[in-house]
């Protein structure tokens, strides 16, 4: 049971050869050692997850049918809302909170009897690409306990890297599925915009933001997104017209697996934006990409050279749209409707600024410093107005790049992951982590970030495919080709 995926597991308790207890029991073991080694959680939940066991085993005794992730360990990013269990967001401001409702996606995965192993650790409000922003201390690389994980979601990516849970949750704002999965090894997704509920989901940038999974192969993420996905009235960015895909991911991959997964009319077509391959992009980097491009060539492949011009704007655009909705909506953190409240203010105006200056960490400050000043009288046409309308031009840019590829294939990173302390203490350094996957977040497109093996690095990589809007399914599919060719060599 060591390495065995998340799919494999659910059929195991279908099939009784497993009690979900022995599963709880061994994971909240990893779960606490990943902890220890890693500092991947903030909050383990062991008596939740023995609970849950508990009541899934009963329905095998009494014959019910279970779930799609029955027994499957998950952990959450804390940001996410869980009924009972803190919800801190990483931030001293918060670190009281206890959640009093789930998230729709929390229902979903509990109805289909996954076990909830933990809340993982973050960059403070999502805020940063390393986990290094975090009120309750840094979460170190599994890989390499001297390198960051990546972030925002650091915590969740490094937990399914160590193996202390199958699956994870995490929220993707600019980047922070898919970076720390590259810099992790595993796979992670940012599905359509509104695919995913984003009820429950603690606001950072709301056009920008999204749930999505964590795993360490594309059936196991196809599982997971299964469960998640879909209409949900309680969250208004929930999209309306959600195509009708197969009842279950699991099931269109598994028609295509028996030929590979060639479309069978032509060959795969790729695009590859020489823009993605231009300056801020390690020479590592480069050399892993080129090689890799160089090995599907044998394969049912046709790359297309395109061009994505606006490239080089979304990064400045991206930091503009989501500060000012940083701003919007970190204001509610004041000590009355939300927020530890400070001690000994005089006046409600000394709560604010205390209450803030107290709970908030540099990075928060940072941001709704900035978004606050593009939305201000005088400089919101300058700015918040022209990065809406560069994120226009840049959907319809990738919409004509569409026209001639079914997908785009890029390097999720702009590097390798980086050490500790190493991106820290410049700002706009750390920001250019998320040059490769802010597009996605801008146009609401999909994209998925897959591990690559190097030959001559030792760290891991990650290689980023973008899709058309709700093209999830057909984007799984070519992943587990991918997947599959990986396995070959």
């Amino acid at each position: 049971m060591e390495f065995i995926n998340a799919f494999e597991l659910a059929g195991k308790v279908k099939r009784g050869n497993i009690s979900v207890i022995e599963i709880a029991e061994l994971f909240n073991k990893k779960a606490k050692k990943c902890q220890e080694e890693c500092n991947a959680f903030i909050s383990l939940t062991p008596d939740i997850c023995i609970k849950q066991a508990e009541r899934i085993d009963e329905k095998i005794r009494k014959n019910e049918p279970l779930g799609l992730l029955a027994g499957v360990p998950l952990a959450v990013k804390d940001n996410i809302a869980v009924e009972g269990v803190r919800l801190s967001c990483a931030s001293r401001i918060l670190k009281d909170f206890i959640s009093p409702y789930n998230a729709t996606v929390i229902d979903r995965i509990i109805r289909e009897d996954a076990l909830i192993i933990g809340k993982t650790n973050l960059d403070e409000f999502a805020m940063g690409s390393s986990t290094e922003y975090s009120s309750f201390g840094y979460t170190k690389n599994p890989l390499d306990l001297s390198r960051v994980p990546g972030g925002s979601s650091g915590g969740s990516a490094a937990a399914v890297s160590y193996g202390a849970s199958l699956l994870a949750l995490g929220s993707d704002t600019g980047g922070s599925i898919r970076q720390p999965a590259a810099f992790c090894g595993i796979i992670g997704l940012k599905p359509t915009y509104g695919l995913v509920s984003r009820y429950g989901l603690v606001a950072f940038a709301s056009s920008l933001d999204q749930i999505g999974p964590f795993g360490k192969n594309v059936i196991d993420i196809a599982l997971l997104l299964t469960v998640i996905q879909g209409r949900d009235t309680k969250d208004s960015t929930s999209s309306t017209v959600i195509p009708e895909y197969p009842s279950n991911f699991l099931e269109w991959i598994a028609g295509k697996e028996k030929n590979k997964f060639n479309p069978g009319i032509r060959k795969w077509r790729i695009g590859i934006p020489n823009e993605y391959l231009q300056e801020g992009i390690e020479e590592s980097i480069r050399k892993i990409f080129d090689s890799y491009t160089k090995k599907l060539s044998g394969y049912e492949i046709e790359f297309v050279n395109i061009s994505l011009p606006l490239t080089q704007y979304g990064i400045s655009a991206y930091y503009i749209v989501a500060t000012a909705e940083a701003s919007s909506n970190l204001a509610r953190y004041d000590g009355i409707r939300y927020g530890t409240i400070t001690k000994d203010a005089k006046n409600m105006m000394e709560v604010f600024t205390r209450t803030r200056t107290e709970g908030f960490g540099e990075e928060v400050k940072r941001r709704i410093m900035l978004g606050t000043y593009v939305l201000k009288s005088g400089y919101y046409d300058a700015y918040y107005l022209k990065a809406l309308k560069i994120r226009t031009l840049l959907k319809r840019e990738l919409d004509k790049a569409f026209e001639s590829c079914d997908f785009i294939l890029t390097p999720t990173t702009p590097s390798l992951p980086f050490r500790f302390g190493e991106k820290l203490d410049d700002p706009i350094t750390m920001y250019m982590s998320d040059i490769l996957t802010v597009a996605s977040n801008l146009t609401g497109m999909p994209s998925i970030s897959i591990p690559v093996k190097s030959e001559n690095e030792k760290l891991p990589a990650g290689i980023q495919l973008i899709g058309e809007y709700f093209s999830e399914p057909m984007l799984l599919s070519f992943s587990r080709y991918l997947e599959l060719i990986n396995e070959e060599s």
